[in-house]
C-alpha cells in the first residue's frame, strides 16, 4: 500500500473507554466506506455515533482535498488511543473519598482508494 492516496480524520477527547472504541472499529477495519456506515447505524453500541462523524469527516477530506470518489474509499486504518482521564470523586462512608476515572480516547480513521 505505498502508493495509496490516504486521508485520514481525527477524533480527539471521545468520552467513553478505549476497549470500547477498539471492539467496533475492529468490526470495521478493511470494509468498504458503504458497508461501515451500515454496520455501523445498527450496531447497538453508544460509540458508534463518535466513530461515524469521524469516518465521515475522512470521507469528507478525501473526496474535498483529494478528489476521491467516496463509493471507492476503504478504511485502511482505524485506531484508538488512550486520552486523559478525568478525575472525579464521590463521597464514600466514614469521610472517605472513592475515585471514579472517566476515561476519553483518541480515534484516528484513515481511508484509501484501492485502486489509486
Amino acid at each position: 500500500m505505498a502508493n495509496t492516496i490516504t486521508a485520514q480524520a481525527h477524533g480527539r477527547y471521545i468520552r467513553g473507554s478505549v476497549s470500547k472504541v477498539r471492539r467496533v472499529l475492529d468490526q470495521i477495519r478493511g470494509r468498504t466506506y458503504r458497508d461501515a456506515l451500515i454496520m455501523l447505524e445498527f450496531m447497538p453500541y453508544r460509540s458508534t455515533g463518535p466513530i461515524t462523524k469521524v469516518l465521515r469527516s475522512a470521507v469528507a477530506n478525501a473526496e474535498n482535498n483529494l478528489g476521491l470518489d467516496p463509493s471507492t474509499l476503504i478504511i485502511s486504518q482505524a485506531i484508538a488511543d488512550m486520552g486523559p482521564s478525568l478525575k472525579r470523586f464521590r463521597p464514600r462512608a466514614q469521610g472517605r473519598a472513592y475515585a471514579i476515572k472517566k476515561q476519553t480516547c483518541h480515534i484516528s480513521i484513515a481511508v484509501a482508494s484501492p485502486s489509486a
